[in-house]
């Protein structure tokens, strides 16, 4: 069962470990290969997750799947959390802790969903658009294709959408006819 306010602190704690010992950008690099393993190894997630698997036996397998390839910092914090019963709460953990991340750097996210990929060009004229008209200068563009919005764009920052696809244009247009708008009242 998710548990954002958990791993929301748990994610708080280990940053402001990273903060304090100047390793901030070191354990955020941990955070996106741990998020990495857990997005394509769905075997970890379920191990992790699974109440038979014994905390130790965990631990092990955290520890062999990271050796050498993360820090002490990020190492320790494994460790804690199968200590204490939480490493079912990891993926959590990790997304909370890139966001935070991302909110302390002051690094928005932008997301672009087209009807067909854009070139990397075209990105980078979007970035520098949004960072010379908002206060956003330090800009993620995350890009997704989605061929049912026949064409246009729809942009996404924050809470705002900015939808100026055709398959939004051709819905508000079948609303003008399921609406009558188009025929002449006499009264």
């Amino acid at each position: 069962m998710p548990n954002p306010r958990l791993a929301g602190r748990y994610a708080k704690s280990l940053m402001d470990l990273a903060i304090e010992k100047g390793q901030l950008d070191t354990v955020y690099k941990d955070m996106l290969l741990l998020n990495d393993l857990c997005n394509n190894n769905r075997e970890l997630v379920t191990v992790l997750k699974s109440p038979v698997i014994k905390p130790e036996k965990k631990e092990k397998i955290l520890d062999a799947i990271t050796k050498d390839k993360v820090s002490v910092i990020t190492t320790s914090f494994n460790k804690l959390l199968t200590q204490k019963g939480r490493e079912f709460y990891l993926p959590e953990i990790i997304t909370a802790f890139i966001q935070q991340f991302k909110d302390y750097k002051g690094i928005y996210i932008v997301k672009l969903t087209t009807a067909m990929p854009v070139s990397e060009e075209l990105k980078n004229t979007i970035v520098k658009k949004i960072q010379a008209d908002t206060q956003m200068k330090q800009v993620e563009l995350v890009t997704e294709v989605k061929e049912d919005i026949i064409g246009g764009f729809i942009l996404e920052v924050g809470n705002e959408i900015v939808d100026a696809s055709v398959a939004f244009d051709l819905n508000n247009v079948r609303k003008q006819f399921a609406n009558n708008d188009f025929i002449y009242r006499i009264r």
